[in-house]
């Protein structure tokens, strides 16, 4: 680290968790994060600011009105504008020092696998369980930490699934990918602006310590946040040994 990114990160720096040798990891790491509207703004926003050397954004939609009210890595200014290339402008406002790769594109299998293998750490800012399997079972392969997030009206969830822990469930373990579950959109159920700032954020400080080695991760547990009334609960998630994802994994 130079004398500029010694003061940049100097706060973190102080920190005996991390220290100069932890924020040189992050430096050197690279996170991937799928979609960036809600979830993906604020989590792709910590990540750059903590120090993150490359972080790729995968999104195909494009910057809509409605989505101002709580995707804040957008501005009024850029409507109409791919979401990834947009957030990739809010990223290097925030940070020019690090690699930020946009991607407008909805990625299939074999693309999720490619991009995966590239990562230190995965971000699953979606809004379906389609994809939400998707990149499960590519991380799963690819022996790579999955942080993943949702919120839908006053109710968010997080979680880590880390299959390079031995015995850890992965995101099929707990919503089965055979079962039948209903999506849910923002744009016919509505969302509470600030929840998916603090659970983008959260998946911003899972994904951290992944990538720093450092505290005790969300693996083996869901939190879920009841918005409206500010209560967390805590559950544990164990793993399915008949899980057609998992189940042949050490």
């Amino acid at each position: 680290m130079d004398d500029s990114q010694l003061l940049r990160y100097s706060r973190h720096i102080l920190l005996d968790q991390i220290g100069i040798e932890g924020q040189q990891k992050l430096l050197d790491a690279h996170a991937l994060v799928i979609g960036a509207g809600g979830l993906g703004s604020p989590a792709a926003m910590y990540l750059a600011s903590a120090g993150v050397g490359h972080i790729t954004l995968v999104d195909d939609d494009t910057v809509d009105l409605t989505n101002l009210q709580r995707q804040i890595a957008h501005t009024t200014q850029r409507v109409g504008q791919p979401k990834a290339a947009s957030a990739r402008v809010t990223l290097a406002q925030i940070n020019p020092d690090i690699t930020v790769t946009a991607l407008q594109e909805r990625v299939d299998d074999a693309r999720l696998a490619e991009l995966v293998a590239r990562a230190d750490v995965v971000l699953d800012c979606t809004d379906n369980f389609a994809t939400r399997h998707a990149v499960n079972r590519a991380c799963v392969a690819a022996g790579k930490p999955l942080v993943s997030g949702a919120v839908i009206r006053f109710d968010g969830q997080v979680s880590v699934f880390d299959p390079r822990g031995g015995g850890q469930p992965c995101y099929s373990c707990l919503f089965p990918q055979d079962q039948k579950f209903e999506d849910v959109a923002c744009s016919t159920m509505g969302v509470f602006a600030p929840l998916v700032g603090v659970v983008g954020a959260m998946q911003a400080a899972e994904a951290l310590k992944l990538l720093m080695g450092i505290g005790q991760s969300l693996a083996g547990r869901l939190l879920m946040l009841d918005g409206l009334y500010m209560e967390w609960t805590s559950i544990g998630v164990g793993r399915n040994g008949a899980c057609p994802v998992c189940a042949d994994k050490k």
